[in-house]
């Protein structure tokens, strides 16, 4: 007996647990419901007047709602208890936590959305970030807030304006759209999309902007600039203005502090003050030095006289000496595998050096430059020009000189220890062989231009003069020599020493720059040793 009414006992208070377990959810979901709820804090007045009012509770003087952790103030209100929502006027602040602060002359704030309609005057601080408009929806429950009739946003140094965007407080990165501007100390900006990071400082260019940074103008439809540290990274063919120079390439990386510039692809920089452009897959330039550097299939194009001079290396180096005075001047490094080509000059050789200082283009290392039948090479090459023209050519050591006759057949050659060439209008005036200078010529008939003979000469020095691209007037410091007719040419006089005909790694266009061709193994020009002057033994 005892033991049924145990077992009883045992189920009635069980079932009274079940019983209760409804009532206690109703309970805690009733309390949910009331989390969610606004509620009025404080009011100096409140009246109710259903006639002028409708269901609205009219609040005056020091109004205080709190609502999920945040706290609303104004001068007056109307509080719709049963739609949980009020309106508010005069002085309205909204306050959440210690980092968002909300203000307005006037809002709607709705408490199962979480949204507050501000209008007139808005101000939205996070942190060190400050948004001004005169209308903006902020949803607490997404945490952002977008504005439609104008805007600025604040961050330190920097300001934003756009007709219309959004600013999310979570991320910290607001969305401009519409006739957007960018400012600070130092940049200009503007597009009509971009994405900012405020953490960052980061302003994310995603659509047609143009950028000004001290001297530079920077166009781009896809990139980064960070305002704080002042560099860009920039994609899609952007492109960088600088005082007459242009940078152009599939990805570009800019720093206005220092002036550095870093080009990836389908590179372009075009010089238009002196009138030439560097080409490649990577590129370096810095403003402010005016140091340059293009590598990767590099090119660099002269258009300063008629007929364009392509001219390709392994790597293209850009000093710039003197920047910013009257007396600056630049040095332009090419190697190795140098290859130029223009129309009239085509020359080849393992590296050379531009001085503008002195206009001087030195070729090092097995140089050789052709113009049409003519062949020219030596040890070391000096091209000197003036207004943008070649002045004259000094060949030293080992030069040789070779003509092609019409028959393709036979050479005209000097060879010498140094050679001169004297250019006027752009042709040759005068040229000067200077030391040991042999010379194998063939002299033609007037008549018929047929060959007459081999003339074999030596002399110390020989200098020719033309007029129209022909010989005029030849003088010699006692020549000593035989005219050989043609049909008694000694075979060792056909060519001089050292002679080698090098038109097959001759430049054919301007696309063959790019396709290296070396001299046959034994033509190399080895250095020739040089005899120094014996040392002063009187004091020892």
């Amino acid at each position: 007996m005892k033991r049924y009414l145990l077992v009883l006992l045992g189920l009635v208070v069980l079932g009274m647990v079940f019983a209760m377990q409804p009532a206690r959810k109703r309970t805690q979901r009733k309390k949910a419901e009331q989390d969610k709820r606004v509620y009025l804090v404080h009011a100096d007045n409140l009246h109710y007047d259903q006639y002028l009012n409708g269901d609205a509770q009219v609040l005056n003087g020091n109004v205080h709602f709190r609502h999920v952790g945040a706290n609303l103030y104004c001068d007056s209100a109307h509080f719709y208890e049963q739609s949980n929502s009020f309106e508010a006027f005069g002085h309205v602040k909204m306050v959440q936590g210690d980092t968002l602060r909300l203000t307005s002359d006037y809002a709607f704030y709705n408490g199962d959305d979480q949204l507050a309609q501000a209008r007139r005057n808005v101000v939205l601080k996070h942190r060190k970030t400050t948004l001004y408009t005169d209308s903006l929806d902020y949803d607490r429950m997404y945490s952002f807030g977008n504005f439609f009739e104008g805007g600025k946003l604040v961050d330190g140094k920097t300001t934003l304006t756009s007709d219309w965007g959004e600013y999310h407080t979570d991320s910290k990165v607001a969305m401009f759209y519409y006739d957007v501007h960018l400012k600070d100390n130092k940049m200009y900006l503007t597009t009509d999309s971009l994405y900012y990071d405020t953490r960052t400082s980061t302003a994310h260019i995603v659509g047609p902007s143009t950028i000004i940074s001290g001297g530079s103008n920077i166009y781009s439809e896809n990139g980064y600039y960070n305002t704080r540290t002042e560099q860009s990274q920039l994609y899609g063919r952007s492109i960088i203005k600088d005082q007459g120079r242009t940078l152009i390439g599939d990805s570009v990386y800019h720093n206005a502090k220092d002036g550095t510039n870093y080009a990836f692809r389908n590179v372009i920089f075009n010089d238009s003050v002196n009138k030439n452009m560097l080409t490649g897959d990577y590129l370096e330039y810095n403003d402010s030095t005016g140091y340059a550097m293009a590598t990767k299939n590099a090119v660099t194009v002269d258009f300063s006289q008629k007929d364009s001079l392509f001219m390709h290396a392994d790597t293209f180096k850009i000093y710039t000496f003197n920047i910013n005075t009257d007396s600056v001047y630049r040095k332009i490094h090419a190697y190795n595998k140098v290859r130029a080509y223009r129309t009239d000059v085509q020359a080849v050789c393992d590296s050379l050096v531009y001085n503008s200082q002195d206009s001087c283009m030195t070729m090092y290392r097995d140089p050789i430059i052709w113009n049409e039948g003519q062949q020219l090479f030596g040890e070391k090459i000096c091209i000197y020009m003036k207004d943008n023209a070649i002045d004259w050519v000094h060949v030293i050591n080992q030069a040789f000189s070779i003509e092609q006759m019409p028959d393709s057949t036979h050479f005209n050659q000097i060879s010498s220890k140094e050679m001169k060439a004297f250019f006027q209008d752009g042709q040759m005036r005068e040229t000067q062989a200077i030391d040991n200078v042999l010379i194998v010529f063939y002299p033609t008939d007037d008549a018929d231009s047929t060959l007459i003979g081999l003339n074999y000469t030596e002399t110390p020095l020989l200098k020719m003069f033309l007029e129209n691209r022909k010989m005029k007037r030849i003088w010699m410091e006692k020549p000593t020599g035989t005219l050989y007719p043609m049909t008694q040419i000694p075979p060792n006089k056909l060519f001089l020493p050292g002679y080698a005909w090098f038109d097959y790694i001759r430049p054919l266009n301007k696309h063959d720059i790019f396709n290296w061709r070396p001299k046959e193994g034994g033509t190399e020009l080895k250095n020739q040793t040089r005899r120094e002057p014996p040392k002063n033994t009187l004091n020892q």
